[in-house]
């Protein structure tokens, strides 16, 4: 960890039984790293940590962004996960990262829901039960650390997101704007970025048989076998049956890992539990699922080469740096109680609040590796087509730009953009994007967030 003495902001003294404050900051002496716990709710606390970049450019005419990153899951820890494991400034081992995003922006993570990571409710009635209870007590976390920040108000807030975190990003951003425009929030909302997000998971289930049987992991009797559950998915979802289409799509992520001989569902070319990533990933995923849900970072451990245990990492040595996680509190890289609380909104859409968002005049970007089966690039492109946005045809009629990185040559990707709606294309990548290619993501989020460092 960055070394240096630590300085204690206490911002509200609520002793809890251990002895440990529950909402109180603390960072480095050199301001470049804070963190702290919010409390978003009476007896539910959320826990944050701020980086700011080294490589900031104090521009008038182009604010230094902030990212917010949101994990999915639901119940994946940002704090732990997005931050070590993908785009924070360490590593697993606390080695640098060369593909860091905090050289293009400030970064962000939470532990969020209330109940993820170092997050923790005093009452298991405190879980969120819907994403928009998800945004409230974002918003209230938002509100305590930019209201009172000066510079952090300067900087416009880009939420950034993967997974089902795409759901937390939209009904956030919409929360966000309610809170702004009735003057209890002072930032700026620079845009939202959907990473391999579960935006529509009909749309998702029914791309999963079609692509697997165009790689050869489908035969024709394992797809017919699909289709007939995620038909029931969709007569459950038309009828509101949240709860009961969860547990059903549970059992068609159960079918297809039986019909594909265990096909990794965060990467379609690598069988599940061999793939370094996705042997960690703790993304969409229950029952059958539940049991692979708790791998979030088995898949990154391996790629990382990873000589440090990840709980080791974060119940051990990021607690003590941190000095301000309640003895009690065990850090978990996925919170069963958390997804079991969102079980009634795991399935609900969230088409209508991008295209909300769109109307809205914000930018909203969506990108998604080629690779993922989980987030299928197919549904993506599927959910898309159904946005009522007035720019939406044209938008679609438009040609692709491809993309590359550094000084090879080859395609990295494509893009397409109309307005405030732009589409990444990532080649080579599975659900982990930043993992899987951390080159043009890194460009691409300097392009989403107009980073003064882009160049």
């Amino acid at each position: 960890m960055r070394k240096g003495s630590l300085y204690v902001t206490v911002l509200t003294l609520l002793l809890l039984g251990d002895g440990w404050l529950a909402e109180a900051a603390r960072g480095t002496e050199d301001g470049s790293e804070e963190w702290g716990y919010v409390e978003v709710r009476p007896k539910a606390h959320m826990f944050w940590w701020l980086y700011r970049s080294p490589n900031r450019v104090d521009d008038p005419s182009k604010p230094w962004p902030v990212v917010l990153w949101l994990q999915g899951g639901p119940g994946g820890s940002g704090v732990g996960i997005g931050n070590f494991k993908e785009i924070g400034p360490l590593d697993s081992n606390l080695k640098p990262r060369n593909s860091t995003w905090l050289q293009k922006a400030d970064l962000l993570f939470v532990d969020n829901p209330v109940g993820t990571g170092y997050s923790f409710v005093e009452d298991p009635g405190l879980f969120v039960k819907t994403d928009e209870e998800a945004a409230t007590d974002l918003t209230t976390l938002l509100r305590k650390i930019f209201n009172r920040n000066e510079r952090l108000r300067k900087s416009p807030l880009y939420l950034v997101a993967e997974s089902y975190g795409g759901k937390y990003a939209v009904t956030l951003a919409l929360s966000v704007l309610k809170a702004i425009e009735a003057g209890k929030l002072k930032l700026k909302l620079g845009g939202v970025a959907l990473g391999n997000s579960w935006i529509s998971p009909e749309d998702f289930v029914f791309s999963w048989a079609p692509l697997l049987k165009d790689v050869s992991r489908l035969d024709d009797k394992g797809v017919k076998k699909s289709k007939r559950v995620a038909r029931k998915i969709r007569r459950q979802l038309r009828s509101r049956q949240y709860a009961e289409a969860t547990d059903s799509w549970s059992e068609l992520e159960g079918l297809i890992l039986s019909s594909s001989n265990s096909v990794d569902f965060y990467n379609f070319l690598s069988d599940d539990g061999t793939d370094p990533v996705s042997m960690e990933a703790a993304e969409l995923t229950r029952g059958v699922s539940m049991k692979r849900c708790f791998g979030y970072s088995n898949y990154l451990k391996t790629s990382a080469n990873q000589d440090i245990n990840f709980d080791t990492l974060m119940n051990v040595i990021v607690k003590k740096k941190l000095r301000i996680i309640p003895a009690n509190i065990t850090w978990g890289e996925q919170s069963g109680s958390v997804f079991s609380a969102l079980q009634g909104d795991f399935m609900k859409p969230r088409i209508e609040e991008v295209d909300e968002l769109l109307a809205k005049g914000v930018n909203v970007t969506i990108y998604n590796g080629q690779l993922d089966l989980i987030c299928a690039t197919k549904g993506v492109e599927a959910w898309v087509k159904k946005l009522k946005w007035k720019g939406l045809k044209r938008f679609l009629s438009l040609d692709r730009t491809p993309l590359y990185c550094g000084t090879g040559s080859g395609t990295r990707g494509f893009k397409r953009s109309y307005k405030n709606l732009h589409f990444y294309w990532i080649l080579g990548a599975g659900h982990f994007v930043p993992v899987d290619q951390p080159c043009v993501s890194l460009d691409m989020i300097a392009a989403v967030t107009q980073s003064p460092a882009s160049t």
